[in-house]
């Protein structure tokens, strides 16, 4: 007998008169959102100019939903090209289907080019963006919970996820709301990063490859548990490699990273007119200040010395 469980929405649609609104793609949204309004605060507090997050995204974020699309009808090519599919139905992105390592991946190629185009660091920027990436995954979880996907194994524990029957072939039961369980641990990537990052002051894309090693570690454990139709090596599901490749690279980069390039980079971003941004914001703009100021006491001095006849100010002069 159900005691309690987590119920599942009846639609993932809701019609506002002629538009609708899907709850998948509704999430994804509201993550960018969240993601760019975070990583502007970041950038800012870094040094860098406001609004450079949002224009960078500009390119980061149409390259990262194709790629992530891409990864998806890749990995699960039999979804959309076996036997009665429509191939068609590969560009209905709304109906959901990303794969996070193609968006990651393709997302670092457009954000490379906004960072050329603007002469910014890409690691700089990636590290400003990273806890925000992670609240972006957390929100975007929620979009497998409307369209009822994505769930792991039977069970009755009072969290689980009650699924309904469906022309998709889902079997009626009660399951591990996985959805949930990698929203909350994006959670604790993005605050674990966040700490770090202030604790360790990391740099030069160390706080990213923080970001993505500890994703990995719970998207394996996760993906561990899920029962949808996948492709397998050696007993383990294609996601579960690829996070444990992509943990390892991560590692490695923060190891040789912290050797290589110690430290937070000063100069984040070049200020439009001359100059540069910089990481620490008060000792770049105090020592010129104290510069100046020096300089005009000098001179009234000087002046002053020169109006009273001194010695010492003509011998200076």
């Amino acid at each position: 007998m159900e005691f309690a469980y987590i119920p599942s929405p009846s639609r993932g649609v809701v019609d506002l008169g002629p538009i609708p609104l899907r709850g998948y793609a509704f999430c994804i949204i509201i993550g960018v959102f969240v993601a760019v309004w975070l990583g502007n605060k970041r950038w800012v507090a870094r040094g860098g100019q406001p609004g450079t997050v949002a224009d960078i995204s500009v390119w980061a974020v149409p390259f990262g939903l194709v790629g992530g699309r891409l990864y998806h009808v890749i990995t699960d090519y039999q979804l959309y090209f076996g036997d009665g599919r429509d191939w068609v139905d590969a560009f209905k992105i709304w109906e959901g289907g990303l794969g996070i390592w193609g968006a990651i991946a393709f997302g670092a190629v457009g954000a490379w080019i906004g960072c050329r185009r603007r002469g910014i660091p890409l690691p700089a920027w990636a590290d400003a963006l990273a806890p925000g990436i992670a609240f972006a995954q957390a929100i975007g979880r929620w979009g497998n919970w409307f369209n009822q996907e994505l769930y792991g194994r039977e069970t009755d524990v009072p969290w689980a996820l009650k699924i309904t029957s469906s022309d998709d072939g889902r079997v009626p039961g009660t399951y591990h709301p996985t959805f949930l369980y990698e929203s909350l641990w994006c959670v604790g990537v993005a605050l674990l990063v966040i700490w770090a990052d202030r604790r360790f002051k990391l740099g030069h894309g160390r706080a990213f490859a923080l970001y993505v090693a500890s994703y990995c570690v719970g998207r394996f454990w996760i993906e561990y548990m899920r029962v949808d139709d996948a492709h397998e090596f050696l007993g383990l599901r294609l996601n579960n490699w690829t996070a444990l490749l992509v943990f390892l690279l991560a590692v490695v980069y923060l190891v040789l990273s912290a050797r290589l390039r110690p430290g937070r980079e000063e100069i984040v971003e070049p200020v439009p007119g001359g100059g540069a941004s910089s990481s620490d914001e008060g000792e770049a703009e105090g020592k010129p200040s104290d510069a100046l100021s020096k300089a005009g006491a000098e001179k009234a001095g000087l002046g002053k010395a020169g109006s009273d006849g001194g010695a010492g100010s003509a011998a200076k002069d």
